[in-house]
């Protein structure tokens, strides 16, 4: 019998004419309706034609969660007074609830990909519902762009609704072909926000990590919120594993009565997910991820307490490493959070923030697009027939960067041809409903272990298993076998999906494939990781692990994986302050299935290199950046010997070769003129001779193939080459820049051009009486540094003029008394110059 008392409370009862009037004249529509207004319940039974007083259709609604799409399916039944299967079901991953004769089916976003792919016209279908469009998860942005080319080429008849509770109702529209917008008023309850930050500053979140004393203060706020309200409590945290940290501290809340402490997550058990989505019998506290944001209404709920934390998925393309990270959430985040509480009664939200902090928080969660690995993405348009995904209909176009990297990986397992198009091993690996990392590591160890061995593997990286059982994989898979908990029934549903439509490979067995490759759990489980990851494989090296693709990895201690000689990296992280990665999920393998499952990183190469101070020449064999085999090379390139010793030049300096005296000051005298006259003269400074190393160190170089070669090495001559022979500027060097200058004395003295701005002429007082101005050479004058009779310094001036007038008096007074062999005349400017004493003088 139809509950007709729960239909005629949902408000968007209301909508419905607007609704119909918009699919029926366009074919398309955005659906904005408030939380709690019946959009997921009401909408499909009213266009299945299920509440009387309309046609017949089959309608198919997409969620982005499992536990979405089975409480909404339950919530329709029970509203038509049925079971679930009868006319409405559902199909998630692993579990179909569907009878012959139902109307309205759920799925998640990811089952539709999968139909859409199989049969483009959604036979039968008539209308397609998807949910909660505003969380922007990747699946659901591609199955709304497959589904709109499908309409507009294939099926105009097929009718698309788009809704949520808060999303771009004008994006959407505008990528439904201009589709109209309804809106659905709701009926909300005032929500009090109560702004409740950590007394003391906590670390922000990295990677997967949680300031542990955030968590501590989450569970202390429920605490606060317990006693200050009535009603239930639901607390959003970021994962599962806070989750259990947080009830952990919790503890039995025997200081509140009788409470009961429900943990809600994607992989929570399905007991546990009816009994939240039911009422209680007493108070409850329910942590929940953010799956518990949207689609589900908890009742009884009348706090929320949120940590202001998420989990989106990112992608670190340097190391090749893609995880779920931490992040702050969204503002529309905690609006829909805060929500929750307003849902039947009046409520209030404890936010375990400042206020201040809460401007500066996003706007809009991030879409998996712009942020997610996109290896699965680029697979679907390439099995859509469009690799670049440049005809589709999406909000946002995917990062070119991202693309290329998804590209390389489908060209590197076989998906994909060169030009970007899906192979037929990629239409295979597109239906498997995996990563096409985990697809390839599937159909390829089925060959070598069989499908039921490799399955086991698969699904055991198809989700993430519980912290306790390890980062070890192979431990890992007999903890599932043995397990009882929830994770190890969903393991073993999933072995038993992927076994069925695996049955192609049906008539595979061990023998089939390499004899190498071992029997056991160790051997198993390090194929299967290998083959999905394989630039991850990693070889021990200096107390590390580094991988093919060159990140470096540290094993836990205490685990089973540190000390083996290789390992596959299945799942990665980057902890604060460590500039190596972490393996949180590995297995040991061996060399032959190191080669064996990254074979397309094999490659053996010549490599010649400036390193710890001489040429190396070496033949390598290399797996990626692993280095597998190593032999001397005695004939090198000699076009990489000479790559190599201009790097060694340029690394330890042009000092490598032989500088004499002369050759030093001929540098010298070339950068003075580049500097104050430019062209002609060359530049010599050590950036310029790098880049025009063919023009003055050939050919000598190129006959060099060791450091101690360039030692031997004229540098001085070598030089000379960069002269402006061809303009005859050259045999001005002397005139221009000469080596030494006749003093008045009649002495050749030596000019030091070790500062180029100006040089420096050492030189006794005596031998430049009668010069009334400082010499100069290419116009700049030269600092003269006036020495006694004994060659120590009296003075320094670069005008000399001045010099004599004013500051000579002084000196005179001092060297006088000191060397009063020496003529000191009162004129030096009109005196005779000499390099004698008065005694040679006078004879």
């Amino acid at each position: 019998m139809i509950r007709y008392d729960a239909l005629d409370a949902l408000p968007v009862r209301g909508a419905l004419p607007g609704l119909n009037d918009a699919l029926e004249g366009h074919g398309t529509a955005v659906l904005v309706a408030p939380p709690g207004t019946g959009k997921t319940t009401l909408v499909p039974l009213a266009l299945a034609g299920l509440l009387g007083g309309g046609p017949a259709r089959r309608v198919v609604v997409a969620e982005p969660r499992r536990i979405a799409a089975r409480a909404a399916a339950r919530r329709m039944a029970w509203l038509l007074g049925e079971k679930v299967g009868e006319s409405v079901g559902y199909t998630v991953r692993g579990e179909r609830v569907v009878g012959r004769h139902a109307r309205v089916e759920v799925v998640t976003t990811g089952v539709l990909l999968q139909r859409v792919q199989r049969d483009q016209e959604l036979a039968g279908v008539d209308v397609v519902v998807l949910d909660e469009c505003h969380e922007r998860h990747l699946d659901a942005d591609t199955v709304a762009a497959f589904l709109w080319d499908v309409r507009q080429t294939l099926r105009p008849e097929l009718r698309l609704l788009a809704a949520s509770a808060t999303t771009d109702a004008e994006g959407w529209a505008r990528l439904l072909g201009g589709a109209p917008v309804v809106e659905a008023a709701g009926v909300s309850y005032p929500v009090e926000v109560v702004w409740a930050p950590p007394a003391r500053p906590v670390r922000p979140p990295h990677g997967m990590r949680v300031d542990p004393a955030l968590l501590t203060h989450a569970a202390s706020v429920v605490r606060r919120a317990l006693a200050e309200r009535e009603g239930d409590v639901l607390c959003f945290l970021p994962g599962v594993g806070e989750i259990a940290r947080v009830a952990g501290q919790l503890g039995a809340l025997a200081d509140f009565g009788d409470v009961e402490v429900l943990q809600v997550h994607g992989r929570a058990p399905a007991a546990v997910q009816d009994a939240v989505l039911a009422p209680g019998t007493r108070r409850r506290v329910v942590l929940a991820t953010s799956v518990a944001e949207s689609s589900l209404t908890v009742p009884g709920v009348r706090v929320v307490v949120d940590s202001g934390l998420a989990r989106e998925p990112r992608v670190d393309h340097a190391r090749g490493l893609s995880a779920l990270t931490t992040v702050r959430a969204s503002q529309a985040a905690g609006r829909q959070r805060a929500g929750r509480a307003g849902r039947e009664a009046p409520g209030a939200v404890y936010r375990c923030w400042a206020e201040a902090e809460d401007a500066r928080l996003p706007r809009f969660p991030a879409p998996d697009i712009k942020v997610a690995d996109l290896t699965a993405f680029a697979l679907q348009t390439a099995c859509w027939g469009d690799p670049e995904a440049s005809g589709l209909a999406l909000l946002d176009a995917p990062p070119g960067g991202a693309m290329g990297a998804a590209r390389g990986v489908l060209t590197a397992i076989g998906a994909v041809d060169s030009a970007g198009r899906a192979t037929e091993r990629g239409l295979r690996l597109a239906r498997l409903g995996l990563h096409p990392r985990l697809g390839r590591a599937l159909l390829d160890a089925a060959r070598s272990v069989g499908v039921e061995r490799a399955a086991e593997v698969v699904a055991l990286l198809s989700e993430e298993a519980p912290r306790e059982y390890g980062d070890d994989l192979a431990a890992a898979l007999r903890a599932a076998r043995r397990g009882g908990d929830a994770y190890g029934a969903r393991w073993r549903a999933e072995v038993r999906r992927l076994r069925a439509v695996s049955t192609d490979l049906s008539h595979a067995r061990a023998h089939d494939g390499d004899s190498a490759i071992g029997a056991g759990e160790d051997a198993v489980a390090g194929l299967v990781a290998a083959l999905a990851f394989p630039e991850r494989v990693a070889k021990a090296d200096g107390g590390s692990y580094l991988m093919v693709s060159g990140t470096r990895a540290e094993a836990g201690d205490g685990t089973g994986l540190r000390g083996a000689p290789w390992i596959a990296v299945a799942v990665a992280d980057r902890p604060v302050g460590k500039g190596h990665a972490r393996v949180r999920l590995g297995a040991v393998v061996d060399e032959g299935v190191a080669r064996l499952a990254a074979g397309a990183f094999v490659e053996e190469r010549d490599e010649v290199h400036w390193a710890d101070g001489d040429v190396v020449a070496r033949r390598v064999e290399r797996l990626g950046a692993v280095e597998l085999a190593v032999r001397p090379l005695a004939d090198a390139d000699p076009g990489l010997v000479r790559k190599a010793l201009v790097e060694g030049l340029r690394r330890e300096g042009l000092g490598l070769l032989r500088w004499s005296a002369e050759a030093a000051v001929l540098r010298q005298r070339l950068a003075f003129l580049h500097l104050h006259i430019g062209d002609p003269w060359p530049d010599v400074s050590d950036e310029a001779l790098h880049a025009r190393v063919e023009e003055w160190l050939e050919p000598e170089l190129s006959r060099a193939r060791r450091r101690a070669d360039l030692g031997r090495i004229d540098g001085g001559q070598c030089l000379t080459r960069l002269l402006p022979w061809a303009s005859g500027d050259a045999t001005r060097l002397d005139e221009l820049a000469p080596e030494r200058i006749t003093v008045p004395s009649g002495s050749r003295i030596r000019i030091d051009y070790g500062n180029p701005e100006q040089p420096v002429l050492a030189v006794k007082v005596q031998e430049m009486f009668g010069l009334q101005e400082s010499p100069r050479v290419a116009g700049v004058p030269l600092l003269v540094h006036l020495l006694s009779p004994a060659g120590r310094p009296a003075a320094v001036t670069a005008d000399l003029a001045s010099f004599w007038k004013d500051g000579y008096k002084s000196v005179r007074a001092e060297l006088r008394g000191r060397y009063p062999k020496h003529p000191w005349p009162e004129d030096p400017a009109s005196a005779e110059p000499t390099r004698h004493t008065n005694a040679r003088l006078r004879r």
